[in-house]
């Protein structure tokens, strides 16, 4: 679990800024507070992986562990090629925006969050800690909330954008 949490943290951290072209600056205040957020979580998780919790022998052969892995894993898959699919909607040059089309984005219009959601939610039930199952919820409500306001924009703005695309949560919101 613990090396689940670093793969991403590495993801997000180094390899994802590297691979943004060019984009709008983000200010400096929601920067820090980003900041903030990421270190005192990423103490809160790490401390919880590597001091109180506890996994009787066989965990990682158990049906929770096994299930919230692969929760993290497709959740994880979701969310780099969505970034992919949004990387890449402008063609070097080009300006304007585009309606994100293929993967998830033909379900939701926030994919790249849906995938986010469903990998810190399968991390919560690989780790079943109260910690992270607070992270998953947080991520849910934080994510979830950034991506209505990305699908009100897409509707706002693109008169042939799908109308049954939901929110977040495919089928659903």
């Amino acid at each position: 679990n613990t090396i689940n949490f670093l793969f991403f943290v590495c993801y997000r951290a180094l390899i994802f800024p590297l691979l943004i072209r060019e984009g709008k600056p983000t200010p400096c205040f929601t920067f820090v507070l980003a900041l903030l957020f990421c270190v005192f979580n990423g103490y809160l998780q790490g401390r919880s992986l590597t001091t109180y919790a506890t996994y009787p022998p066989g965990w990682l052969g158990d049906s929770c562990f096994i299930t919230g892995f692969l929760g993290w894993l497709i959740g994880m898959a979701i969310n780099i090629h969505s970034d992919h699919i949004l990387r890449n909607l402008r063609k070097p040059g080009e300006t304007g925006y585009k309606i994100p089309r293929g993967g998830m984005f033909e379900y939701v219009s926030g994919a790249n969050f849906f995938g986010e959601i469903l990998e810190w939610f399968g991390f919560a039930l690989a780790c079943c800690t109260i910690e992270s199952f607070a992270f998953a919820l947080c991520t849910l409500f934080i994510l979830g909330s950034r991506a209505r306001q990305h699908h009100k924009w897409y509707l706002e703005k693109f008169e042939d954008y799908p109308k049954d695309r939901k929110i977040v949560i495919p089928f659903l919101y």
